[in-house]
């Protein structure tokens, strides 16, 4: 009895996790979330949306207020790090600043945003940075592990080095929303979505998923980007057309009028005559 017991306590010495064995044959899994929702920014606390938005004035050319949502913080496992969030945001950057209706695009610290949720805290960013839209960048990232196949032989300690025991899906979508704070209205909206698969080791398990998940959210990225480009040529095109939903008005006064913002129009004048005749009459 006394070299069975060594015996089969020698055995579960060369597994790994022998004891976890029993309640997850034939496979484990487990989930890994990270997000930042548009929707529950803008409307928290079960706020309803307007049913209908209103129109939105933009004063051209635009200052735009750029920033990413805070993230929920379930897993930081996944989801962008601070580094691809910078380089997100530096391409959306470059994008708006070739459009020539864009005068600036300001990078707001998201920070910011953490304690102003809802357009009515959205304004007072709006406010503080003296900006006229807010391009509000969002996320959201789900990997799926699971043992595969492979996963008698995986427990073993040669399986954790060799067998690609593990396996991943990452689901990965970013999304990019101009909103119009003043009138709670969507102006613009893109968005990218990228799904990968692998399969790993327990050893490099980690690494993989990480990488996974990085190179995930560049791709969601880049297709945002793509969709963003073709949604502004869209957009300007709707504006030439007199066919979007906004009005727009140029700094130097409304679009087809003539003069500009704080030039008098032909009644103006007249009513100043008078009042010019008397000055150069003192003069005189």
């Amino acid at each position: 009895m006394r070299i069975r017991s060594l015996f089969v306590a020698a055995i579960c010495t060369g597994l790994v996790g022998c004891a976890a064995l029993l309640p997850c044959n034939p496979y484990c899994g487990s989930v890994a979330h990270n997000s930042s929702s548009l929707l529950q920014f803008l409307y928290p606390n079960g706020a309803e949306p307007p049913v209908r938005n209103q129109i939105p004035e933009l004063h051209l050319p635009l200052r735009i207020g750029l920033a990413f949502l805070p993230g929920s913080g379930a897993d930081a496992a996944i989801g962008p790090t601070a580094a691809q969030r910078e380089v997100l945001l530096e391409k959306i950057q470059e994008h708006f600043s070739r459009r020539k209706f864009v005068a600036q695009i300001i990078v707001i610290p998201d920070y910011y945003l953490q304690g102003a949720r809802g357009f009515d805290g959205l304004q007072g960013v709006q406010r503080l940075y003296d900006v006229d839209l807010m391009a509000l960048v969002s996320y959201d990232q789900v990997m799926h592990q699971d043992v595969n196949g492979w996963s008698l032989a995986y427990w073993t300690v040669a399986g954790a080095y060799v067998i690609k025991g593990n396996r991943y899906d990452v689901s990965t979508l970013v999304d990019l929303a101009v909103v119009d704070p003043a009138t709670r209205s969507l102006v613009l909206r893109a968005g990218g979505t990228d799904t990968r698969h692998g399969n790993a080791t327990a050893i490099a398990e980690g690494r993989e998923a990480r990488a996974a998940s990085d190179d995930g959210f560049t791709a969601a990225t880049n297709q945002m980007i793509e969709h963003f480009d073709v949604a502004l040529d869209q957009f300007q095109a709707q504006v030439r057309a007199g066919t979007a939903r906004v009005r727009v008005v140029h700094r130097s006064g409304p679009a087809g009028a003539g003069g500009g913002g704080g030039s008098l129009g032909w009644l103006e004048l007249l009513l100043l005559l008078p009042f010019v005749a008397l000055r150069l009459r003192r003069v005189a």
